[in-house]
């Protein structure tokens, strides 16, 4: 693959997780602040539907009928007029909403189209796709440092508070749709194949990998996005009651320990194994939401950095880790059902009850007011970790699987096709 292919990749992935990045992490600050405070869990709750519905739409048409390059270029042009609309609309929370609704029933399709067109158009998957989608979590601090300190500069208050985020992801969104068309043509991949709504959920996979220990870690995987659900929704909302200034560009120290950890996983694979592996993300959980829930009444940042810090493990250490578990018990016919059907499972139907479950909890904290208190704060996070920890026990004591080929055996290479399903997460 020649450099300025490489390029022309990167910058596609980079400006993908941007415009995620920009609006997903700021969305629940600038709600609270126009009024909004018990319904900022809503843009949590629209996502996992689009993600929901998004197989369907890149099994029954995108990969059927139409080029790669042109659905991602129409879906992001829609997209960004959308989201630019959407702040006008601030006035009227339903129609806010609904409005968050459609443009993430056009963005989520475009994750999936992304690694297709990238995977399509290089030679070595495993040697060259790592080095383009590192740009992707790139584009994602980068979207949250600019919010931060480049936007910082133009407005007295918190930019996180205003619509300039949302206004930057739809600049960004338009800047990748015109793009789109200039990348290199990729035709549908699965032209002419009959199609059908299991093979599209991945139900015929899970029938094929059906065993004790498959169904325990499908459990499992569901179980720990509700508390997950909790970490995108309100950490953001928590930054802003413990005083910190900067919250989009702290936030971004969770991409960045995700780097971190992702070079490390093959080494950690040798020694720990799938199980433990899965484990340790749990843990992390865990003492992510303690950190949280001690730092809350004194506000002790180093406490909140170091929590936001265990991202890394957290979505490293399971989810990637989980994502080669199901790779590895594959078989060839079955392997992107079965990778479809985790992502329904986790960021579809987990994180669709966990959103819906923490801002009812969030809610209850609430009681009508405009925020809650440090004290109130440090109750509403021992909840997520309580639950986490709860799920930990389970699987600890229910998981077992001893017929799992090479297991902590893992190549970077291995360690990369897991990670292109992004939360971003």
């Amino acid at each position: 693959m020649n450099r300025t292919l490489s390029f022309r990749l990167s910058l596609m992935m980079f400006l993908q997780f941007f415009i995620w990045g920009a609006w997903y992490t700021t969305v629940a600050v600038y709600m609270t602040n126009e009024g909004m405070a018990d319904l900022t869990h809503w843009p949590y709750t629209v996502n996992p539907i689009a993600a929901i519905v998004s197989p369907f739409f890149l099994g029954m048409i995108a990969d059927r009928y139409f080029a790669t390059e042109k659905v991602l270029g129409v879906l992001h042009l829609l997209g960004g007029v959308v989201i630019l609309m959407t702040p006008s609309l601030s006035g009227a929370p339903t129609l806010f909403i609904l409005m968050l609704l459609v443009y993430n029933l056009c963005y989520m399709p475009t994750l999936g189209l992304v690694n297709s067109l990238a995977f399509h158009n290089i030679q070595d998957q495993e040697k060259q796709f790592p080095l383009i989608r590192v740009f992707g979590t790139i584009g994602w601090i980068a979207a949250g440092l600019f919010i931060s300190f480049v936007l910082g500069l133009f407005v007295a208050d918190l930019p996180e508070k205003t619509a300039l985020p949302l206004y930057t992801a739809g600049v960004a969104s338009l800047l990748l749709g015109f793009y789109s068309f200039t990348l290199p043509h990729t035709p549908p991949s699965a032209k002419g194949e009959a199609v059908s709504v299991r093979s599209i959920l991945g139900l015929d996979a899970f029938k094929q990998l059906g065993s004790k220990a498959f169904y325990i870690f499908i459990i499992s995987s569901l179980l720990i996005c509700i508390p997950l659900a909790a970490y995108y929704n309100f950490t953001q909302i928590f930054l802003e009651a413990v005083g910190v200034e900067n919250i989009a560009a702290t936030q971004t120290l969770g991409q960045m320990s995700e780097v971190v950890f992702m070079l490390l996983m093959p080494f950690m694979f040798a020694r720990l194994g799938v199980k433990w592996m899965l484990l340790v993300g749990m843990g992390a959980w865990v003492l992510r939401y303690v950190l949280f829930a001690l730092a809350a009444p004194s506000a002790i940042f180093w406490m909140v950095a170091a929590g936001i810090l265990l991202h890394g493990i957290c979505y490293d250490f399971f989810f990637v880790t989980g994502q080669i578990y199901v790779d590895k018990k594959s078989t060839p016919a079955i392997r992107g059902q079965a990778q479809g059907f985790l992502v329904f499972v986790t960021y579809g139907v987990g994180m669709l009850i966990g959103a819906q479950v923490a801002g009812n909890v969030y809610n209850s904290f609430l009681g009508g007011a405009t925020g809650l208190s440090l004290d109130q704060w440090q109750s509403f996070w021992y909840i997520p970790a309580g639950f986490a920890a709860l799920v930990l026990i389970f699987f600890a004591f229910t998981f077992k699987d001893r017929v799992l080929p090479k297991e902590g055996a893992v190549s970077e290479g291995e360690v990369a096709k897991a990670a292109t399903v992004e939360r971003g997460m």
